[in-house]
Protein backbone atom coordinates (compact mmCIF):
# COMPACT_ATOMS: atom_id res chain seq x y z
CA UNK A 1 0.00 0.00 0.00
CA UNK A 2 1.27 3.33 -0.94
CA UNK A 3 1.32 6.42 1.96
CA UNK A 4 0.93 10.14 0.91
CA UNK A 5 4.49 10.58 1.55
CA UNK A 6 5.48 7.58 -0.77
CA UNK A 7 3.00 9.06 -3.65
CA UNK A 8 4.42 12.69 -3.07
CA UNK A 9 7.82 11.15 -3.31
CA UNK A 10 7.22 9.34 -6.65
CA UNK A 11 5.56 12.34 -7.74
CA UNK A 12 8.79 14.27 -7.30
CA UNK A 13 10.91 11.89 -8.85
CA UNK A 14 8.94 11.60 -11.72
CA UNK A 15 10.32 13.78 -14.73
CA UNK A 16 8.36 15.65 -16.99
CA UNK A 17 8.69 13.40 -20.49
CA UNK A 18 10.88 15.84 -23.20
CA UNK A 19 8.92 17.07 -26.09
CA UNK A 20 10.76 15.49 -29.08
CA UNK A 21 10.04 16.38 -33.28
CA UNK A 22 12.80 14.74 -35.49
CA UNK A 23 10.81 15.98 -38.47
CA UNK A 24 7.76 17.91 -39.63
CA UNK A 25 7.40 16.34 -43.19
CA UNK A 26 4.75 19.03 -43.95
CA UNK A 27 2.80 18.49 -47.06
CA UNK A 28 1.70 20.99 -50.17
CA UNK A 29 -0.87 22.49 -49.62
CA UNK A 30 -0.87 22.64 -45.35
CA UNK A 31 -1.75 26.16 -44.11
CA UNK A 32 0.27 27.48 -41.45
CA UNK A 33 -0.93 30.15 -38.81
CA UNK A 34 -3.72 30.68 -40.84
CA UNK A 35 -1.86 32.80 -43.36
CA UNK A 36 1.15 30.40 -45.03
CA UNK A 37 0.53 27.76 -46.88
CA UNK A 38 3.14 25.71 -47.66
CA UNK A 39 4.89 24.82 -50.87
CA UNK A 40 8.20 22.60 -50.45
CA UNK A 41 10.60 21.63 -48.17
CA UNK A 42 14.17 23.93 -48.99
CA UNK A 43 16.61 22.42 -46.79
CA UNK A 44 16.64 20.84 -42.68
CA UNK A 45 19.13 21.23 -40.09
CA UNK A 46 19.97 20.45 -36.38
CA UNK A 47 17.95 23.22 -35.48
CA UNK A 48 14.68 22.51 -37.34
CA UNK A 49 13.30 22.71 -40.95
CA UNK A 50 13.17 25.48 -44.06
CA UNK A 51 10.07 25.49 -46.34
CA UNK A 52 9.08 27.34 -49.10
CA UNK A 53 5.59 29.04 -48.44
CA UNK A 54 3.17 31.35 -49.91
CA UNK A 55 1.07 33.92 -48.10
CA UNK A 56 -2.43 33.04 -48.61
CA UNK A 57 -3.59 36.90 -48.98
CA UNK A 58 -0.71 38.42 -51.18
CA UNK A 59 0.74 35.24 -53.05
CA UNK A 60 4.11 36.33 -52.23
CA UNK A 61 6.49 33.44 -51.54
CA UNK A 62 8.41 33.39 -48.51
CA UNK A 63 10.74 31.11 -46.70
CA UNK A 64 9.87 29.97 -43.01
CA UNK A 65 12.15 28.37 -40.43
CA UNK A 66 10.72 26.11 -38.31
CA UNK A 67 12.64 24.98 -35.08
CA UNK A 68 12.63 21.64 -33.58
CA UNK A 69 10.90 22.03 -29.26
CA UNK A 70 13.86 20.04 -28.09
CA UNK A 71 16.42 22.48 -30.12
CA UNK A 72 14.47 25.82 -28.65
CA UNK A 73 13.15 25.12 -25.26
CA UNK A 74 11.36 28.18 -24.36
CA UNK A 75 12.03 29.75 -27.02
CA UNK A 76 15.55 30.82 -26.76
CA UNK A 77 16.74 29.89 -30.47
CA UNK A 78 14.49 31.44 -32.31
CA UNK A 79 14.20 34.55 -30.15
CA UNK A 80 18.48 34.78 -30.82
CA UNK A 81 17.99 34.00 -34.80
CA UNK A 82 15.27 36.62 -35.06
CA UNK A 83 17.35 39.43 -33.75
CA UNK A 84 20.74 38.54 -35.08
CA UNK A 85 19.11 38.91 -38.57
CA UNK A 86 17.25 42.05 -37.69
CA UNK A 87 20.50 43.56 -35.84
CA UNK A 88 22.25 42.61 -39.42
CA UNK A 89 19.60 43.69 -42.06
CA UNK A 90 21.89 46.36 -43.19
CA UNK A 91 24.15 43.74 -44.43
CA UNK A 92 23.29 43.26 -48.10
CA UNK A 93 24.45 39.13 -47.91
CA UNK A 94 21.81 38.56 -44.93
CA UNK A 95 18.86 37.24 -45.35
CA UNK A 96 16.24 39.53 -44.40
CA UNK A 97 13.98 38.33 -41.41
CA UNK A 98 10.00 39.78 -41.30
CA UNK A 99 8.43 38.07 -38.26
CA UNK A 100 7.53 35.53 -35.64
CA UNK A 101 4.61 33.07 -35.76
CA UNK A 102 3.56 29.89 -34.52
CA UNK A 103 1.23 26.68 -35.41
CA UNK A 104 0.02 23.56 -33.45
CA UNK A 105 1.72 20.73 -34.65
CA UNK A 106 0.66 17.03 -32.98
CA UNK A 107 -0.47 18.83 -29.83
CA UNK A 108 2.38 20.94 -29.32
CA UNK A 109 3.10 24.80 -30.22
CA UNK A 110 6.11 25.09 -32.60
CA UNK A 111 7.91 28.49 -33.31
CA UNK A 112 8.77 29.16 -37.15
CA UNK A 113 10.48 32.65 -38.69
CA UNK A 114 9.58 33.94 -41.96
CA UNK A 115 12.15 35.32 -43.93
CA UNK A 116 12.55 36.52 -47.66
CA UNK A 117 12.79 34.02 -50.03
CA UNK A 118 16.30 34.02 -51.92
CA UNK A 119 16.12 32.40 -55.46
CA UNK A 120 19.19 31.52 -56.60
CA UNK A 121 21.60 28.36 -56.76
CA UNK A 122 23.96 26.71 -53.78
CA UNK A 123 27.59 27.73 -54.55
CA UNK A 124 28.64 24.24 -54.09
CA UNK A 125 26.58 23.51 -57.08
CA UNK A 126 27.83 26.88 -58.85
CA UNK A 127 31.03 25.25 -59.13
CA UNK A 128 30.03 22.03 -59.97
CA UNK A 129 28.26 23.18 -63.18
CA UNK A 130 31.53 25.11 -64.13
CA UNK A 131 33.76 23.85 -66.68
CA UNK A 132 36.26 21.06 -64.83
CA UNK A 133 34.26 21.99 -61.98
CA UNK A 134 36.32 24.55 -60.63
CA UNK A 135 36.59 28.58 -61.44
CA UNK A 136 39.07 30.32 -63.21
CA UNK A 137 41.93 32.41 -60.54
CA UNK A 138 39.67 35.82 -61.58
CA UNK A 139 36.19 34.26 -61.25
CA UNK A 140 37.27 33.52 -57.79
CA UNK A 141 39.05 36.03 -56.62
CA UNK A 142 35.50 38.05 -57.51
CA UNK A 143 33.73 35.54 -55.52
CA UNK A 144 36.50 35.87 -52.55
CA UNK A 145 36.02 39.73 -52.87
CA UNK A 146 31.78 39.54 -52.10
CA UNK A 147 32.25 37.23 -49.59
CA UNK A 148 35.40 39.43 -48.16
CA UNK A 149 33.06 42.63 -48.23
CA UNK A 150 30.12 41.01 -46.75
CA UNK A 151 31.53 39.38 -43.71
CA UNK A 152 32.96 42.57 -43.12
CA UNK A 153 29.82 44.36 -42.67
CA UNK A 154 28.69 41.25 -40.15
CA UNK A 155 32.18 41.55 -38.40
CA UNK A 156 31.86 45.50 -38.26
CA UNK A 157 28.42 45.15 -36.32
CA UNK A 158 30.50 43.41 -34.00
CA UNK A 159 28.78 39.47 -34.91
CA UNK A 160 29.84 36.92 -37.34
CA UNK A 161 28.90 33.54 -39.21
CA UNK A 162 30.74 30.91 -37.39
CA UNK A 163 30.21 27.91 -40.11
CA UNK A 164 31.14 29.34 -43.38
CA UNK A 165 31.41 26.64 -45.95
CA UNK A 166 29.94 26.49 -50.07
CA UNK A 167 27.08 24.96 -49.06
CA UNK A 168 25.32 27.62 -46.82
CA UNK A 169 26.16 30.07 -49.74
CA UNK A 170 23.31 30.98 -52.28
CA UNK A 171 24.77 32.43 -55.47
CA UNK A 172 21.72 35.18 -56.62
CA UNK A 173 23.72 36.55 -59.64
CA UNK A 174 26.93 36.25 -61.14
CA UNK A 175 28.63 38.94 -64.00
CA UNK A 176 31.11 41.40 -63.12
CA UNK A 177 30.86 39.89 -59.74
CA UNK A 178 29.04 37.50 -57.19
CA UNK A 179 25.81 39.12 -55.66
CA UNK A 180 25.63 35.97 -52.51
CA UNK A 181 23.47 35.51 -49.63
CA UNK A 182 24.33 33.56 -46.61
CA UNK A 183 22.01 30.68 -46.21
CA UNK A 184 21.96 30.69 -42.14
CA UNK A 185 24.21 31.09 -38.92
CA UNK A 186 25.40 28.74 -36.81
CA UNK A 187 26.36 30.31 -33.38
CA UNK A 188 24.55 32.43 -30.82
CA UNK A 189 27.25 33.57 -28.87
CA UNK A 190 28.97 37.22 -28.39
CA UNK A 191 31.69 36.75 -31.01
CA UNK A 192 35.60 36.60 -29.66
CA UNK A 193 38.50 37.31 -31.27
CA UNK A 194 38.65 33.68 -32.26
CA UNK A 195 35.62 33.41 -34.04
CA UNK A 196 36.03 36.35 -36.70
CA UNK A 197 39.34 34.65 -37.21
CA UNK A 198 37.79 31.63 -37.92
CA UNK A 199 35.60 33.22 -40.55
CA UNK A 200 38.72 34.59 -42.09
CA UNK A 201 39.92 31.18 -42.12
CA UNK A 202 36.71 29.83 -43.55
CA UNK A 203 37.00 32.40 -46.48
CA UNK A 204 40.15 31.47 -47.60
CA UNK A 205 39.02 27.80 -47.73
CA UNK A 206 36.27 28.55 -49.73
CA UNK A 207 38.33 30.28 -52.07
CA UNK A 208 40.87 27.10 -51.94
CA UNK A 209 38.11 25.25 -52.83
CA UNK A 210 36.53 26.82 -55.65
CA UNK A 211 39.96 26.71 -57.86
CA UNK A 212 39.46 22.93 -57.50
CA UNK A 213 41.52 22.57 -54.10
CA UNK A 214 45.00 20.86 -53.61
CA UNK A 215 44.62 18.96 -57.17
CA UNK A 216 45.39 22.40 -58.92
CA UNK A 217 47.12 23.97 -56.04
CA UNK A 218 50.51 23.54 -58.25
CA UNK A 219 49.08 25.39 -61.10
CA UNK A 220 47.65 28.38 -59.35
CA UNK A 221 49.50 31.78 -59.92
CA UNK A 222 52.03 33.32 -57.21
CA UNK A 223 49.18 35.87 -55.82
CA UNK A 224 46.20 33.10 -55.50
CA UNK A 225 49.08 31.16 -53.50
CA UNK A 226 49.87 34.34 -51.85
CA UNK A 227 46.22 34.55 -50.61
CA UNK A 228 45.46 30.96 -49.80
CA UNK A 229 49.39 30.70 -48.14
CA UNK A 230 49.04 26.98 -48.10
CA UNK A 231 45.89 26.90 -46.03
CA UNK A 232 48.17 27.08 -43.22
CA UNK A 233 45.96 28.86 -40.55
CA UNK A 234 48.73 31.05 -38.39
CA UNK A 235 50.17 31.76 -41.76
CA UNK A 236 46.50 33.13 -43.39
CA UNK A 237 45.67 35.20 -40.09
CA UNK A 238 49.03 36.37 -39.89
CA UNK A 239 48.62 38.30 -43.14
CA UNK A 240 45.05 38.68 -43.09
CA UNK A 241 43.69 40.39 -39.47
CA UNK A 242 40.54 41.22 -40.71
CA UNK A 243 37.88 40.22 -43.51
CA UNK A 244 38.07 43.58 -44.49
CA UNK A 245 41.70 43.88 -44.70
CA UNK A 246 41.36 40.61 -47.10
CA UNK A 247 39.03 42.67 -49.19
CA UNK A 248 41.63 45.85 -49.54
CA UNK A 249 44.29 43.33 -50.46
CA UNK A 250 42.30 41.99 -53.44
CA UNK A 251 41.40 45.63 -54.70
CA UNK A 252 45.10 46.93 -54.41
CA UNK A 253 46.67 43.51 -55.36
CA UNK A 254 49.11 43.40 -58.76
CA UNK A 255 49.59 41.03 -61.12
CA UNK A 256 53.13 40.15 -62.18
Amino acid sequence: MQTGLTRHTAAVNRKPKKTVVEDFNLKPGRILARKYEVIKPLGKGWEGEVYLVRETATRIERAIKLFFPQRNLKDRAALFYAQKLHKLRHCPMVIQYYNRESFIFRGIPITLLVSEFVEGELLSDFIARQPGKRLSAFQALHLLHALASGIECIHQMKEYHGDLHTENIIVLRYGLGFDLKLLDFYHWGAPGRENLRHDIVDLIKIFHEALGGSRYYSRQPPEVKAICRGLKRTLILEKFRSAGQLQEHLETMEWQ
